[in-house]
């Protein structure tokens, strides 16, 4: 085999334009150390489903890895290890609807690892997530041949996906024979370090061809019984016409196929369609699975007319969501790579969905699909363009507090407890034990004490309200979902009568290496200041929150919580009394950080190189990160990126505390010393609050975290799925403070702070239901109010300390001069 690799490229083609490469994704050559990778960010979602880019002739193997997965869609198993029952919920890996293999003279050729390569690109075109590969190559009988392949799951009709083979005979002539297959037979297997753990989760139904170009497959996942089905419609197009072609039929109950035997002319290229249709019995008028797939595949258009419709929908979805940057070109390439996949996650097509934000996307398998706090980063981008999305999202939460509910009461607490990952249920799905691959063995595992996944879900309702002003939401779900968080809040806080100051125990916060004191039998911490403050803020918005409703929904709201007027005047209390720790003028990360070890952070990355997972490597030493002042990511450092320094010496003064001007500056300077990074997060987190006093470091931070998946920084992960909070939270960084905008008082808020790196951004957002283009370059700030929408009203911005009011339809300049 020959192999050649260039490694991520952005231009499309020697003559492509500026705009092409800025909107490309592009690999020279085969790699198979880099497949995986390849395969994860080439995928093609919509924001229902998603399909890996593994090639079509592939299978599952060390190399290779092709999934298909539908947006919340779960089902549980449960494994034996050591006699001990391990119970895991799993996104599906489903039915895979892509094989495609060629035969010639009855011989399967189409197998990179059995060709001579003569030519292989690999292209996703991001301005509609259409992948496609150009192949041309030498079999052992000395036929060459060239395959053009193009493949979309569709934005404008999410159950459907199509794929198209174009194929030349270059030096030949004669008969070959496609494969048209789908594929039941799959497992989830697609991260190493799962495989001790059960993977089979569909059970075959059967499988039929219901029409002659028409094959379909039904599953059903086996715990949560869930239907799941797949019908492909296969044709043959020569000049653009379809043709006759002979079939030949196979099946079993978890395998269906057609073998289309062609007669092939040498340089007469013959193309081959294959559209897909995919249903599950959790789609709203669906019926029988395998009926509603069927008929809606025998329907589907086209390829060519499926793709038009589909660029379509995804030309306006660009239109609102894109961002530029101005002298940075890998900045803004990668930019719209995040964007594109931020999009094929989440996007219109999930509003009518009952799921959460995946914090590893929808094309792969780590982290099992679960939903964690990774919504804190991603909703931010979401809210400010496709604010129905952001409200399905917030939903998802809404539509499980009966669970956060008793997992609260289950603890001895009140209110919604809501648990660190969540899948179908909302119940706690955080393993019990965790393989560490350093070390071979398998960890107890306590991040289930991370607790402020409820204090972000608070956060996130509270952003949604204050930007979009959607007060149909804050009557009928806001105000429930904030003011029983509060109410787990306060009952998880206790008074101190020596501090005279109210405390929180046994949790964890965001560091995620520090799970309990060192020798302590007992997880979780005191006095987390991530924690403590957070909840003090939340107290104090809380209190008020009522008063923002109309007096009956406000009277509905409490009557559905029984909210008492004691339980007011105690969140009032605690926003004033909440204890904070702090060592030499610094907010500690927790009570007691200050007590801990330094670590020889030269010592270990002399001996390991790479040591963002320091946890990993001290455990397989038989040490612990619990020993030592350090952090996974940023954790107290988080307080200035969601709130900025007003805000913080705000909540500071309620709580008696002094928030010096150069408090942040200082907590970062200190802690930035002593974080591994071990979550690329951290990397937008330190950036976001080093923007505001050191915009050329905070660049350096943000280009670390804008490479860290098409890079594939932490050695292997990215190929397991995307991290979604990274991505969005990229494009957040640039409009939150690079541009520094902020909704806050009824009112945008922009200050500007660009790093040197590059000359301005421009970006599109929906600010209490209108329309705005927003430009910030060095020398002025442009806020242009888009008319077209029928209830859009003019808005008030400040921009550098100076207010104005933006008129539908016009146009405010600021000068920064």
């Amino acid at each position: 085999m020959t192999i050649s690799h260039t490694g991520p490229i952005d231009t499309a083609s020697d003559t492509a334009s500026d705009t092409d490469a800025a909107f490309t994704l592009a690999y020279d050559g085969v790699d198979p150390r880099d497949e995986g990778l390849r395969e994860t960010l080439t995928s093609t979602g919509n924001g229902y489903m998603a399909t890996r880019g593994t090639a079509e002739w592939e299978e599952a193997d060390d190399v290779h890895y092709p999934g298909t997965y539908a947006h919340g869609l779960y089902n549980r198993a449960t494994t034996l290890l050591g006699g001990v029952p391990v119970h895991n919920e799993d996104l599906v890996n489903l039915p895979n609807w892509l094989p495609l293999k060629l035969r010639i003279g009855g011989v399967e050729v189409l197998r990179l690892a059995d060709v001579e390569i003569l030519d292989y690109r690999h292209r996703l075109d991001l301005r509609a997530a259409v992948l496609t590969r150009h192949l041309r190559f030498r079999d052992r009988e000395g036929r060459e041949t060239e395959l053009v392949s193009r493949r979309f799951t569709s934005m404008a009709s999410m159950h459907h996906a199509y794929l198209e083979w174009t194929l030349t005979p270059l030096n030949w002539s004669g008969p070959a024979e496609v494969v048209s297959a789908i594929d039941g037979r799959v497992t989830n297997d697609g991260v190493p370090r799962y495989r001790d753990l059960e993977g089979v989760h569909l059970h075959p139904v059967g499988a039929e061809f219901p029409e002659s170009e028409v094959m379909a497959l039904k599953t059903r996942t086996r715990q949560s019984e869930v239907t799941v089905s797949v019908a492909a419609r296969t044709r043959v197009l020569a000049v653009g016409r379809p043709v006759e072609v002979p079939r030949s039929d196979f099946r079993t109950p978890d395998h269906v196929q057609q073998t289309l035997h062609l007669d092939l002319e040498r340089g007469v290229p013959v193309t081959v369609e294959k559209s897909v249709a995919l249903f599950t019995s959790r789609d709203p008028a669906t019926g029988d699975t395998l009926v509603r797939a069927h008929r809606s595949v025998a329907r589907s258009r086209s390829f060519e007319s499926a793709l038009a419709h589909h660029r379509e929908s995804w030309n306006r979805l660009w239109q609102a969501c894109d961002v530029q940057v101005f002298g940075d070109d890998e900045a803004q390439h990668l930019l719209r790579v995040h964007i594109s996949h931020i999009l094929q996650t989440c996007s219109p097509n999930t509003a009518d969905l009952d799921a959460g934000v995946p914090a590893r996307g929808i094309n792969g398998e780590a982290y099992r699909g679960h939903v964690f706090w990774d919504e804190l980063f991603v909703l931010p981008f979401l809210t400010y363009r496709l604010p129905g999305v952001t409200r399905s999202l917030l939903m998802y939460r809404y539509r499980r507090l009966a669970e956060a509910r008793a997992a609260a009461r289950a603890a001895g607490r009140a209110g919604f407890m809501f648990p660190w990952q969540s899948g179908s249920l909302g119940t706690e799905e955080t393993q019990e034990v965790h393989l560490n691959p350093m070390s071979g063995k398998w960890d107890v595992d306590l991040s289930h004490n991370q607790r402020h996944v409820s204090a972000a879900i608070f956060y996130n309702v509270w952003q949604y309200i204050t930007t979009t002003e959607d007060t149909m939401f804050l009557e009928s779900q806001g105000a429930e979902l904030m003011l029983g968080i509060a109410r787990f809040w306060s009952s998880v806080a206790h008074y101190s009568s020596d501090r005279e100051r109210y405390e929180i125990h046994g949790v964890m916060g965001p560091d995620e290496y520090h799970e309990k004191y060192p020798g302590a039998a007992e997880g979780g911490l005191r006095n987390n200041a991530y924690t403590n403050v957070f909840v003090a803020w939340i107290c104090d918005i809380a209190a008020h929150l009522l008063d923002l409703l109309p007096a009956p929904r406000a009277d509905a709201v409490r009557a559905r919580l029984e909210l008492r007027d004691e339980e007011i005047e105690r969140w009032k209390d605690i926003s004033r009394r909440m204890f904070v720790p702090f060592h030499d003028g610094i907010i500690s990360q927790f009570e007691g950080y200050d007590d801990l070890e330094e670590l020889d952070w030269d010592a270990y990355r002399a001996k390991y190189g790479d040591i963002q997972r320091l946890d990993r490597i001290l455990k397989a030493e038989g040490d612990t990160p619990d020993r030592y002042k350090l952090a996974k990511q940023a954790d107290a450092v988080m307080l200035s990126f969601l709130f900025g320094d007003d805000e913080l010496r705000r909540i500071f003064t309620r709580l008696g505390y002094e928030f010096p001007d150069d408090a942040a500056r200082r907590m970062i300077e200190y802690y930035d010393r002593r974080t591994s990074h071990g979550s690329t997060l951290s990397y937008i987190t330190h950036a976001g609050v080093l923007a505001r006093f050191d915009p050329d470091s905070s660049w350096e931070r943000f280009t670390v975290a804008l490479r860290s998946d098409v890079g594939d920084i932490q050695g292997g992960t990215t190929r397991e799925g995307i991290h979604m909070g990274v991505m969005a939270g990229t494009v957040d960084l640039v409009q939150r403070f690079y541009a520094g905008m902020r909704a806050e008082g009824g009112m945008l808020h922009l200050e500007p702070n660009l790093p040197g790196a590059i000359d301005g951004v421009s970006f599109t957002v929906i600010y209490q239901r209108s329309p705005l283009t927003v430009t910030v370059m060095r020398d002025e700030v442009v806020i242009r109010h888009r008319d077209g929408v029928i209830d859009a009203t003019p808005v008030r911005v400040r921009v550098a300390g100076r207010e104005r009011l933006v008129a539908v339809g016009g146009e405010e300049r600021f000068s920064l001069a």
